[in-house]
């Protein structure tokens, strides 16, 4: 296609966060970008004949569609004569634009090229020669976290032809989520694919020797340290400082709260470094109370040259312990909502969050899904905790745990840092690991991944496999929390189930057993939460359909959860989504249509 566009110049990021972060990553970098997206060149290919024919090197285009926007949309809008309008099985679509080169920094500096999020596998060529990510991936696999490429100068011209192939299939090994699979078919609570070309795309100019827009945030606020994950990117071998400065974000001092130096020996490559930073009289982050604070990190070589980068973060800490969630040393009573976004835009997405918020949620489940990474800025700005959960396979193989470990290890890079995000779970009501009750390999794998994180990231509760069938080994539940799937719209046998629960019954009370693997004796000596109930208007589940019937229903339900010695529960759900019609918010206005407050406890006491 021609260079005809009007996206040539570079702009500038600044701002804070919260106001003036235009592209979706969570933390910012105070440098010129040049975001791609818009009009792309656009073809099918059904014969997956394109890399063979080298059509990065030449190839007529037929089409034209906006970049981001998943295939399945592009599908849609050009309608290509004997085509599905769906796929079903495998699809690759190939994307062509062209982009002058904007005038290029300094010697300290290079070209980045940064996709928001694409996949699931993607491949990336320049003027005909395939990138490399930084990672050093000749494929990106993987749909939902952001990749880069640095450019190297002999690559690029005045006018660069950009070329992405992007291929996807029904293949149940890889982590889909609530997507349809070979295993999964779309209907009920199974969803139409949406893959591709997600989020933006951006080149901007970066330091050669730099710091990673990747930072792991960890605070133990009894001792009021802040421990700094930070990765490095450095081209020139040599000794480096790395000053980090923390200000407050409520205060027009211009002088920093805290700030200390590290000296640094650096070789080409990447690697990361953590540091310790004393936070003397630190406000805590909680729900009620969200205070932030801006940290500046700065690497600067020998000759005094300086790269930045800008994250915010909060002091807070959470535990398991005994019956209860306890946040920064006191117990909280989890009051969440389901949520999955599904197509929604970023626009739509913050009409959600604040729209749950009113409906008094202190927590939000996002379920099984990727979400722009503003998000979770937004979340720590509105005092909601996040529990996140990594996209699911639909088959349990040790490819598929495979991918489901790079996809948790990828999130966790860029997610890190946000005092919101306080649970992780690994796995959803079996799917991907659904011989957990009869495969010794497959409950090693989970329990291997729960000690890792309690090991590599003690700042997050961690639940093994939501819903039911925890895995018990030599009787330690390998779980942070306790969680049941409870769905009735009958009240009286609401009461019993929950009674049920109470009492430490690990059969009966959920779909399957609570535990497998050795026997494990409740003794409340976990949190128990009902982490999806509700969902009334899904005809699956009952319920009244919408009015006044369902608030009440609602509110009965509530009541009952908070009469006994129970750490939380997550209702089903936010906002429709394709045929779960049980959303109490507009997914496009984020109107309630329930009353505000609905789904909050208020300030009644812990049993």
């Amino acid at each position: 296609m021609t260079s005809g566009q009007t996206n040539y110049g570079f702009s500038a990021t600044k701002g804070d966060l919260r106001s003036a972060n235009p592209l979706p990553r969570a933390v910012l970098r105070s440098n010129n970008y040049l975001l791609l997206d818009g009009e792309w060149s656009f073809a099918l290919d059904p014969e997956d004949i394109g890399l063979r024919d080298a059509w990065y090197v030449s190839h007529q285009y037929q089409h034209t569609t906006n970049w981001p926007g998943s295939i399945e949309e592009h599908m849609e809008q050009i309608k290509v004569q004997g085509q599905p309008s769906r796929w079903q099985d495998k699809v690759v679509a190939w994307y062509e634009r062209e982009f002058a080169l904007p005038e290029r920094g300094d010697e300290h500096s290079l070209f980045q090229l940064t996709f928001g999020a694409c996949g699931y596998e993607t491949h990336v060529w320049l003027n005909g020669h395939q990138l490399r990510t930084i990672e050093g991936e000749d494929v990106h696999y993987g749909e939902y976290t952001s990749f880069s490429f640095e450019l190297r100068a002999e690559q690029l011209r005045p006018v660069n032809r950009l070329t992405v192939r992007i291929a996807d299939t029904m293949d149940a090994e890889t982590p889909r989520g609530k997507q349809e699979s070979h295993v999964y078919k779309r209907g009920g609570i199974w969803y139409q694919t949406q893959t591709g070309a997600v989020r933006s795309v951006w080149l901007e100019m970066v330091e050669r020797n730099r710091l990673r827009s990747r930072v792991g945030i960890e605070s133990v606020i009894e001792d009021h340290l802040v421990r700094f994950n930070i990765t490095t990117r450095v081209h020139d071998p040599g000794v480096y400082t790395l000053r980090l400065q923390v200000f407050a974000t409520d205060s027009v001092s211009p002088q920093p709260l805290a700030t200390s130096d590290f000296s640094l020996k650096l070789e080409a490559g990447q690697r990361q470094q953590r540091v310790i930073l004393e936070i003397p009289d630190a406000k805590l982050w909680a729900p009620g109370s969200p205070n932030l604070y801006r940290l500046v990190a700065h690497l600067i070589d020998a000759d005094g040259y300086d790269a930045q980068i800008e994250t915010h973060f909060g002091l807070r800490k959470v535990e398991s312990r005994g019956r209860y969630v306890y946040l920064n040393n006191e117990p909280i009573y989890l009051d969440g909502i389901l949520y999955q976004p599904g197509t929604a835009t970023y626009e739509e997405m913050r009409r959600h969050m604040h729209a749950m918020r009113e409906l008094g949620c202190n927590l939000v489940r996002v379920h099984i899904a990727g979400i722009d990474p503003r998000i979770y800025n937004l979340a720590d700005e509105l005092g909601l905790l996040l529990w996140v959960e990594v996209p699911s396979p639909h088959s349990s193989t040790p490819r598929s745990r495979e991918n489901h470990r790079a996809e948790l290890l990828r999130m966790l890079a860029l997610i890190q840092s946000h005092p919101s995000v306080v649970i992780w779970s690994l796995y959803n009501e079996d799917w991907g690991c659904q011989d957990i009750a009869t495969n010794p390999e497959t409950r090693r794998y989970i329990i291997d991944m729960y000690h890792y994180m309690q090991i590599e990231h003690p700042q997050f509760l961690v639940v093994d496999n939501d819903g039911w069938q925890h895995i018990s080994h030599e009787g330690r539940l390998k779980s942070d929390l306790l969680t049941a799937h409870l769905y009735t719209p009958d009240l009286p046998r609401w009461q019993e189930l929950l009674d049920r629960l109470v009492q430490g019954e690990m059969v009966g009370t959920a779909a399957f057993p609570l535990v497998v693997g050795d026997p494990f004796f409740y003794r409340r000596q976990k949190p128990l939460i009902v982490s999806e109930w509700g969902g009334f208007g899904f005809a699956d589940y009952g319920g009244p359909a919408a009015g006044e019937e369902r608030t009440e229903r609602i509110r009965q339900f509530k009541r009952e959860l908070r009469s006994r010695p129970i750490a939380g529960d997550v209702y089903t759900q936010a906002t429709n989504i394709e045929d779960e019609r049980n959303g109490i918010i507009d997914p496009h206005t984020g109107e309630l249509s329930v009353p505000p407050g609905v789904l909050n406890s208020g300030t009644a006491p812990l049993l």
